[in-house]
Order: C-alpha cells, then sequence, then structure tokens
C-alpha cells in the first residue's frame, strides 16, 4: 500500500473521502481504467469485472492504492485518508482526490528557437548536390570492421568473393534501413509537426523548418534506393527480399505498453532519438577511401544534413518534455531507454540472406551471427553511440525520476 499523506480540514483534523462504493462493474472500470489497464478499453474491464465477481472489486480497490502510488511521488495527486477498513473506500479516496489534484505548475517559457535553416535553401543536399554516380571496378562496398560477420571463418574459407558478397549485402540493407527509417518512422512525425498536429505548441519558424525536414528525409530515402539499384547494374547482386526493420516491431511493442492516449509519444520519442544519434557509419564511411566515391558521397551528404536535424530534434525535446504533465513523464520516461535500443540495436535478421547467399545453411548463420555480435559487445556498442540521447534526456530532468534513472542505468546507458 502506498503512503498516505492526509489533507487537513479548517478544523486541522484529516477529512474522509466520499466512500460510497460503485455499485457495478462499469463504474468501477470507468474509475479504474486510465491507472490500472490502459491497454483495454473501459467495456472490456467492466466485462471481466463482472465476469470474476465481487471479490475482484476487494481485490481492485487494494491494487488502486498501490498503482497510483508513483502519483504520490510525483506530486500529482495527494491521498486522503478514508477512515475505514474497507479497502475500496482507500480506493475511492485516491481517486476522487486525484480529480481534484492541483495542476502541475507552469514552466518557464522556452528559450526563442535559433534555426539552424537559414542557409538551407543553399547548403541542403536535395538543393545542391548533385545525383552521385557509381564509376567502375571492384571496389570495397562497406567497411569491413563495421561487418563483424564478415571476418568469421566461415565466411573467410568460403574466398574474398564470398566476403565481397557480404559488404555488398550490408550496404544494401544499410540504405534499406534507411529508407525505411525515413518513411516509416521519421517523415510522419516531421510532417505532423510542420501542420501543427504533433500535439505540441511550436514557433511558426519551427514548423516551418519542419517542411524542409520533410523534403531532407524524402531525398534521403530516394538517393539511398538510388544507390541500391545502381550497386546492382554493377555488381549483379540483388537486393534480396528483406523482412520490415526490426525497429518497427520493435516500437510496436513499446507502444503496446503505454495507456493508448500516450502511444503517440513512441514515435515522437523515438524520432527524436533517432535524429539526435550520430551513427558510426555516417561518421566513418565518408572517411573511409576503400569506398565507391558514390558511396561515400551519399552518406556524407546524408551526415550533413542531419547536422541540422540533430539540432532541431534536440530543441524538440527541450519543448516536449516539459509540456508532459509529471505523471505522463513518469509513465514514458521508463520506455526511453528501451526506444534507444530499438533504434540502435543492430538487425540481425537482416543478415541472415547475405548469409545464406554464401552457401550457409540456417544453424550456421545463426552460429556466424552469434558468436559475431555477442550480447555484451551489442550492449557496449549502444551504451557509446546513445550518449548523446542520454546527456540531453538527462538536461531536459527526464532522470530525475527515479524509474526512469533505473531503466536507464538497467539498459547500460549510464
Amino acid at each position: 500500500m502506498v503512503p498516505v499523506r492526509t489533507r487537513e480540514s479548517s478544523a486541522g483534523t484529516a477529512r474522509s473521502a466520499p466512500v460510497d462504493a460503485p455499485r457495478d462493474a462499469r463504474s468501477i472500470a470507468t474509475l479504474a481504467w486510465p491507472h490500472i489497464d490502459g491497454r483495454r478499453s473501459v467495456a472490456d474491464l467492466a466485462a471481466l469485472l463482472e465476469q470474476r465477481g465481487a471479490g475482484t472489486f476487494r481485490q481492485l480497490a487494494h491494487s488502486l492504492s498501490e498503482q497510483l502510488g508513483w502519483l504520490v511521488e510525483a506530486g500529482e495527486i495527494e491521498l486522503v485518508r478514508a477512515e475505514s477498513d474497507n479497502p475500496w473506500k482507500s480506493a475511492r479516496a485516491t481517486l476522487v482526490t486525484k480529480a481534484r489534484a492541483p495542476q502541475r505548475e507552469p514552466q518557464d517559457s522556452a528559450a526563442p528557437y535559433r534555426s539552424g535553416f537559414a542557409g538551407w535553401y543553399e547548403r541542403a543536399s536535395v538543393r545542391s548536390k548533385p545525383r552521385r554516380m557509381l564509376e567502375g571496378g571492384e571496389p570495397v562496398y562497406f567497411s569491413p570492421e563495421l561487418v563483424p560477420i564478415a571476418a568469421h571463418p566461415l565466411v573467410l574459407e568460403r574466398g574474398e568473393q564470398a566476403v565481397r558478397q557480404i559488404l555488398v549485402h550490408r550496404l544494401f540493407t544499410y540504405l534499406h534501413f534507411t529508407t525505411e527509417l525515413e518513411q516509416v518512422a521519421v517523415l510522419p512525425v516531421a510532417s505532423a509537426i510542420a501542420r501543427g498536429r504533433a500535439g505540441i505548441d511550436l514557433p511558426e519558424q519551427m514548423r516551418s523548418d519542419a517542411y524542409k525536414i520533410v523534403t531532407d528525409e524524402a531525398w534521403h530515402a530516394q538517393f539511398s534506393y538510388d544507390l541500391v539499384r545502381q550497386v546492382e547494374a554493377e555488381t549483379g547482386i540483388h537486393l534480396p527480399e528483406l523482412p520490415l526493420p526490426a525497429f518497427i516491431g520493435r516500437l510496436d511493442t513499446i507502444a503496446s505498453t503505454l495507456p493508448d492516449r500516450m502511444r503517440g509519444l513512441t514515435a515522437l520519442l523515438f524520432c527524436i532519438v533517432s535524429e539526435t544519434l550520430i551513427s558510426a557509419i555516417l561518421s566513418d564511411l565518408p572517411r573511409d577511401s576503400r569506398l565507391p566515391s558514390a558511396v561515400r558521397e551519399v552518406v556524407r551528404d546524408h551526415a550533413v544534413d542531419e547536422g541540422r536535424h540533430h539540432t532541431y530534434f534536440k530543441d524538440m525535446l527541450s519543448r516536449l518534455w516539459p509540456e508532459l504533465s509529471v505523471a505522463e513523464q513518469r509513465i514514458v520516461g521508463p520506455a526511453v531507454p528501451q526506444i534507444i535500443d530499438a533504434f540502435l540495436r543492430p538487425d540481425l535478421a537482416a543478415l541472415v540472406p547475405g548469409l545464406t547467399r554464401i552457401g550457409l545453411t540456417a544453424e550456421e548463420c545463426r552460429g556466424v551471427i552469434a558468436e559475431s555480435t555477442p550480447e555484451h559487445l551489442i550492449r557496449r556498442d549502444i551504451a557509446a553511440a546513445a550518449r548523446p540521447a542520454t546527456r540531453y534526456f538527462t538536461e531536459v530532468g527526464a532522470l530525475d525520476h527515479s524509474r526512469t534513472r533505473e531503466a536507464f542505468e538497467s539498459a547500460g546507458l549510464l
């Protein structure tokens, strides 16, 4: 049971809250739903209660008090002591005081927005860079150091052509990931921001810049797709049918754990995370002189644009987080490390078609992937890449809440 703070009446004694328990499951479900099971509709929860009978009502009353404990810590509610041994009365007291709890104090006005897009018409890659074209030859298509499976003995023993195919496949999976990330995750959010449909008040210039981001991201998807087609024509190696990138399923799983009213936050926070983290690929590939110039230039063009987006979405986080109620922050905060993991964790399933192409069996594929990408190295790399996001969420106060900090610590991000 949560600790209870009493609210004093003018006479200096604790007031009792109304204690009349609702007599039907629908009334109980209406009160309980926002706090106990946001994944069920009120009607579903009412039906469940009716099936389980009055004993469940008593259990629910106890559970309500416990589940609302974190709201007390957050200062969102103040419990009124119900002077009765009836557990429903305690839960009912919790709920009625929640309804009249004071709102979170308004935050200070956000800092003036400083646009990083003043020179966009002259510098954005979509406006200033040519189509990047492959030249002939037999180059390395992806930095081998970034593809651990390429150095596995089962791959090496199949010869240089097998290694080359693995590196081409890794370029394909990177470009495929980019097209899917931009079109599935970033463009819908940037478009909503531009149209004023993101659920947050923003300066007009931020909306204007969001339209530029929409244009940039559509171009990134287009030139990634175009480069795949060029590599296919040059090498004779074709992009196999790949599953949806793993981040899509991971995000759906995360969203399913949040109340319905907050699931849209998952997409916005994922966009913030993905746009504020610069991967090793974006930073390392443009400097690898072994790669075709078209590959290096495409990745460099992308990285330069993302520098502007990084600043924009860092600013977005500083405006979004204070707009959330304390309760919302406490609900979504512990999910942020999962969102970071969803973006940074490698999509190991996407490697399988490349390995089967060089003749490995399903069992050999599993062994190569497991031995080349052990979990402790994955977690190490995620923590290193996530440092900017961890710092930004710390700066806005997200980690001030103990459960959010514990989630970051458990994920190895602190």
